[in-house]
């Protein structure tokens, strides 16, 4: 048998972390998937996993259904060879999956998908992204890192709007008084997942935005995008604020960048070049410090608009 792998960590009820704690894991993790995949390949997944490919009706069978939503999400992924056996039993995560050399895998889920079916999809997205990832050799050392390359890949590649979809806050019993229990799904936060989202709208033009049902992923989502935006607001990207500019020109002039920049100068003062992140891939980009230049990055082809 395989590697298990988990189906990440889920809260219900407990406190939900938010922010951006994983944020450098998560920009790791994109510029690891466009190395894999290259432009073209991530291209491939330009259409995301549509909802009525996904909803679960309550008189459909367990088994069946969940079966129908795997299927989904490997031909989405493209795995003709794969084939999923779906249990449900009691574990400590949604998910998990063998990751024997196939092509069979066996998936399990957290047995309480029996009867609550509205996050099927986005468990079943996971599961089948770490059998993707697995036959693509692409994994990041220790749990933690890797299962965020596996929540990233799921979003940035048109099923892992599921995901976030799946945090919601709702009204719940405890003993005989009535509270708010809140429940996610995945490892990233839901901004997090609103990041990644909003980071795959702007590279290939899928907007999920309508698709979701849960208030909270709504609002998580634009608390992403909100952050995505500033990527492309950081020098030398020419949309940078006049005071960041400003600043920037300063650093040039002494040839040093402080510590908390994300760019950096390198050369002599008349051969002087700057590096810094593709607001897409991440991937670091170098170019001379000559004035206004457009920049193409070689591993993504986002092309930039640049004040060096």
């Amino acid at each position: 048998m395989g590697e298990g792998a988990g189906g990440g960590e889920e809260a219900a009820g407990g406190p939900i972390v938010h922010g951006f704690p994983h944020l450098e894991t998560v920009r790791g993790a994109l510029t690891a998937i466009h190395r894999r995949l290259s432009a073209d390949g991530v291209a491939r997944f330009a259409t995301s996993v549509r909802p009525e490919l996904v909803d679960f009706p309550d008189d459909e069978d367990p088994y069946l259904g969940a079966l129908r939503v795997a299927r989904v999400m490997v031909q989405h992924l493209r795995l003709p060879d794969a084939r999923m056996v779906v249990g449900f039993r009691d574990m400590a995560h949604a998910g998990n999956v063998e990751l024997a050399a196939g092509p069979e895998y066996f998936v399990e889920l957290h047995s309480r998908f029996r009867t609550d079916r509205r996050d099927v999809g986005a468990a079943l997205a996971h599961e089948v992204m770490h059998v993707y990832l697995h036959r693509l050799g692409l994994s990041f050392p220790g749990t933690r890192d890797n299962e965020i390359l596996t929540d990233t890949a799921t979003a940035y590649l048109g099923a892992g709007w599921l995901l976030l979809d799946a945090y919601r806050e709702e009204p719940s019993m405890r003993g005989d008084r009535m509270t708010m229990s809140a429940y996610k799904l995945g490892y990233l936060t839901p901004e997090e997942f609103g990041y990644v989202l909003a980071k795959r709208a702007a590279a290939l033009g899928d907007d999920i935005e309508p698709w979701f049902r849960s208030p909270q992923a709504r609002d998580a989502y634009r608390v992403g995008l909100t952050r995505a935006h500033q990527d492309l607001r950081r020098p030398p990207l020419a949309a940078a604020s006049w005071a960041a500019r400003r600043l920037y020109a300063k650093n040039r002039r002494a040839g040093v960048a402080p510590a908390a920049a994300d760019y950096s100068f390198e050369g002599t003062p008349d051969r002087l070049r700057v590096s810094f992140p593709c607001p897409t891939c991440f991937q670091r980009i170098r170019l001379p410090c000559k004035g206004r230049l457009r920049a193409r990055c070689t591993l993504c082809r986002t092309e930039l608009e640049c004040e060096t």
